[in-house]
């Protein structure tokens, strides 16, 4: 949108209009004024704002507030570390090609050292610390920071990611890599946006239900604008508007360049973020233009310099900065009347005119403001990325990929900001230090003392909390009871409700379900527990003359997001890392529709790793067979492969209650007792059937644990034996093909239940690993191996999942175990389950077939009972394709 601002002709009358307004606001308040605007508007015929102001800073030179800082010693610092970031990246190119990222922190120095210098509190002296998300690039500038202050070494900047060693530091955030240092994984883009934003909602939480008094503490998120592009970005914003988040503050690097070129170079990205931000109940502060740019305003008396600042397109800035300052002059100031306001202008003049970015007092001013909001805020930052770098990048579309300066290169960078750095320094591109004692080094900490301590800082572990005893679960663990059919969907409900009650630990319980409470069967808790809202329930729910009727309240437990995977991840990641960022463990248990998981949030799930994050991720309604009717898009047979993936989440497919309520204790046991920095998936279903007791046999719970035990032996006198291993609902038809095979075929049939195949592969890696580098000790025996010594025959393994899973352990079987898998491959498709498994061939039908094939194969009997079977079985070829 572009703006023309005309010549006030009247300013006393635009002082009375003003004055009326301003009389209006404070006597009927914000909506009123919306009202009068509106119906002016109408009666104008002209169209209502849409939230996005000229194209200049939002608080003028005569709001600013004064600056407190020492100008000059923060100079000297903020050139030290500008260097120091710099000889990071080019040391490690120079000796490696690992790379690095210059032009980022570039044009971000300012945003980070008013922040660092003003701001931002740490964690010393009782104060919980500000939650600071970095933005993952300009990394390089935390650590040279860090350098200075003494917490990293040189050593450790000499190996800029190169941590094999375990002397280097990390490309980027890592909490997983740096545990003491770095609070949030950021730099895969778009996710620290959103999970800011459910931090500061988790803070509300927080207060709310009593684990944190009412406090000042803010969350920032720093990110680019081209970042802004991600869905994840934005997909939150209107939740930080209508949860009122006044502790979120948003900056975001407009240096209008993406990794490739301009970020919107036929348009104005600011404006364009103006407009969603402001529309999603956000206050938005520009930062556009720097100090040296007010002489200019005070000279334009007909708002000809703000009506040219607005039509420029953001490609133009761009190329402006990456050419000179006679460009400058020519095309920016296009008009008579323009260059008559820089008729006087030298050369340099011109060029030393800053963004708002780069300008330590209209950084500051922000700052100022938004940490004074009632709002959630985002300020809006121009900059030019590869400030300073010259013909190295800067404003080049080349930027992001400059990983390197040629030695007049440097020169120039260290003249232009009057870097104190020798000549020797500069050729041998080494660090600088502030001299121990010196005004800046003193100043340096003192601010930081002042501040409650450095920034970043992780705190790793807190209060270890009493978990119950299993003993605690009886009722889930001794069955569901003879001729009663339950699911583990409402074992698990069981389970959360014996945890919730517990008095050492139910208040820290963090039940989160994106909007299928009835689904799972909880919705027994809206009464008992609520929904939190941070205004309560302002309105009568429809159903509140029921027993369980829909309950929101202020000091409520349980967190519903709506229809919305990705928030509920963000507000298991938050209760998951209550540990760490407010020294308060939490415990969260997200439960969902397994197929609306890992492959919708999966880049937040690996976050939530590398976030050192805790709890129990659910995944309701799982099973590509076990949901009946939903078809395709709803059934799930390969979440179990994908949570895989992530070293540390341990995914069981629990048959049983007390599988689950025997993972669900020792969970609790290693992350909240032991505080391992582990989490949890587990699979529940939706299917009722008979849920047997815990077999009293000592070792089993270990067993279940580890992945596998044996649920059945058979006593069948036979040459004939099998091992069938089956996990979640098609257990059941395994135990069903083991009693065919005994009834119809004379084979004795072994059942075991593999609660985990990722947890039995991963022990298989390890064991094999070990032998690998020991090859004088004896060799060990991987855990399956372990518990089939004894057992013979072949391995047949049957899941509802895709054959990848149990197809993982098929290298740590003992030695000469021939192995049969069966899985739900390809699409799901909408029918019965008994219809979807004979589809799939997961049945107890086709178990039995892989049994008796297997032994066929073996030489233990002839092919024609393999083709007796499938006449027997009414069993049919209808072929296969993994996309039929």
């Amino acid at each position: 949108m572009t703006h023309h601002i005309a010549k006030d002709i009247d300013p006393q009358e635009t002082r009375e209009w003003l004055a009326a307004l301003a009389n209006v606001q404070e006597r009927d308040g914000e909506e009123r004024i919306q009202f009068l605007l509106a119906e002016l508007a109408k009666q104008a015929k002209i169209a209502v704002s849409t939230g996005v102001t000229p194209y200049i800073n939002t608080i003028s030179h005569e709001d600013q507030p004064t600056y407190p800082g020492n100008m000059l010693l923060e100079r000297t610092i903020r050139n030290a570390i500008r260097w120091n970031a710099i000889a990071m990246v080019l040391r490690a190119g120079k000796n490696t090609n690992v790379g690095g990222h210059i032009a980022s922190f570039t044009s971000a120095v300012m945003l980070y050292e008013v922040g660092q210098n003003h701001f931002w509190r740490g964690q010393e002296d009782d104060h919980l610390g500000d939650l600071v998300f970095f933005q993952g690039h300009s990394s390089p500038g935390m650590y040279a920071r860090a350098y200075l202050e003494g917490r990293l070494n040189e050593e450790q900047l000499d190996h800029y990611r190169q941590e094999v060693d375990g002397k280097g530091i990390s490309s980027y955030p890592h909490p997983w890599l740096m545990p003491n240092f770095w609070q949030f994984p950021t730099v895969s883009m778009g996710l620290g946006p959103m999970m800011a934003i459910y931090q500061a909602r988790f803070m509300k939480y927080m207060e709310d239900r009593g684990f944190l008094p009412e406090n000042d503490r803010k969350v920032w998120c720093f990110c680019g604008d081209g970042e802004m592009d991600e869905p994840e970005s934005r997909g939150a914003l209107a939740t930080a508007g209508r949860e009122h988040l006044d502790n979120l503050i948003f900056v975001i690097n407009c240096n209008l360049q993406r990794l490739d070129g301009p970020v919107r170079g036929n348009g104005k990205i600011v404006q364009e973020l103006e407009a969603e931000f402001h529309g999603c109940g956000w206050e938005v502060i520009k930062v556009l233009w720097g100090s040296g740019w007010d002489k200019l305003f005070a000279k334009d008396k007909d708002g000809l310099l703000q009506k040219r600042m607005t039509e420029v397109l953001d490609g133009d800035y761009q190329t402006i900065r990456a050419k000179d300052s006679q460009y400058l002059r020519d095309f920016f100031f296009n008009t008579p009347e323009l260059k008559e306001l820089i008729a006087d202008w030298t050369d340099e003049d011109l060029w030393a005119l800053r963004r708002g970015g780069h300008d330590v007092e209209k950084v500051y001013a922000a700052y100022h403001r938004a940490v004074r909001s009632d709002k959630p805020v985002v300020i809006l930052a121009q900059t030019v990325k590869g400030f300073g770098m010259g013909e190295a990048g800067e404003g080049q579309n080349i930027a992001h990929q400059a990983k390197k300066m040629t030695l007049e290169q440097l020169r120039h960078y260290r003249e232009r900001f009057e870097i104190d750095v020798s000549d020797d320094i500069v050729e041998e591109v080494g660090f600088v230090k502030l001299e121990e004692g010196s005004e800046a080094y003193n100043y340096l900490h003192e601010r930081r003392k002042a501040l409650n301590g450095y920034v970043p800082t992780r705190r790793e572990t807190s209060e270890a909390l009493e978990i119950p005893d299993l003993s605690a679960f009886d009722a889930v663990l001794k069955g569901s009871g003879e001729g009663r059919e339950i699911s583990t969907t409402m074992a698990f409900v069981r389970v959360l409700n014996t945890l919730m009650k517990d008095k050492n630990i139910g208040s820290r319980i963090v039940p989160i379900v994106p909007d299928e409470s009835r689904t799972f069967g909880m919705e027994g808790m809206f009464r008992q527990y609520s929904i939190w809202n941070q205004k309560g329930q302002q309105y009568v729910p429809q159903d509140q003359g029921q027993l369980m009727y829909y309950r929101e309240d202020k000091k409520g437990q349980i967190l519903q997001e709506g229809i919305n995977e990705a928030g509920g991840i963000c507000d298991f990641i938050a209760a998951g890392t209550a540990y760490s960022v407010h020294n308060q463990p939490m415990v969260p248990f997200y439960i969902y529709y397994s197929m609306f998981g890992f492959q919708r949030f999966g880049d937040f799930a690996w976050a939530a790793a590398d976030q050192r994050c805790r709890g129990f991720l659910v995944g309701g309604t799982a099973g590509r067979t076990t949901l009946n009717g939903e078809g395709l898009q709803h059934e799930d047979g390969h979440s179990l492969i994908q949570a895989g993936l992530i070293p540390n989440c341990m995914p069981y497919d629990p048959t049983y209650g007390y599988e689950l309520a025997v993972v669900v204790q020792d969970g609790l046991r290693r992350m909240y007792t032991e505080q391992e920095d582990i989490f949890y998936y587990l699979t529940v279903m939706n299917e009722n059937y008979y849920q047997p007791a815990m077999p009293e046999r000592e070792g089993i719970e270990e067993e279940i644990l580890k992945g596998l035990y044996s649920l059945k032996i058979s006593e069948k006198n036979s040459e004939l034996r099998v091992q069938l291993m089956g996990s979640g609902t098609i257990l059941n038809e395994v135990v069903e093909a083991a009693a065919l095979l005994e009834s119809d075929w004379g084979v004795a049939a072994d059942v075991w239940s593999a609660t985990s195949f990722t947890l039995l592969a991963r022990d298989g890696m390890e064991v094999e690993r070990y032998n690998r580098l020991n090859p004088m000790q004896t060799p060990k025996k991987s855990f399956i191996a372990q518990q089939l010594e004894d057992h013979t025959g072949p391995v047949i393994v049957a899941t509802d999942y895709i054959r990848a899973y149990g197809e993982q352990v098929r290298a740590y079987l003992p030695e000469g175990c021939r192995m049969t898998v069966l899985g739900t491959d390809g699409f799901g498709r909408s029918d019965t389950r008994a219809k979807l498994r004979e589809f799939f061939e997961v049945n107890r039908y086709y178990i039995v077939l892989a049994a008796l094939k297997s032994l066929a194969d073996s030489g233990k009997i002839e092919a024609q009972k393999v083709a007796d079977a499938i006449a027997k079985y009414d069993i049919v070829d209808n072929g296969f394709a993994l996309y039929r």
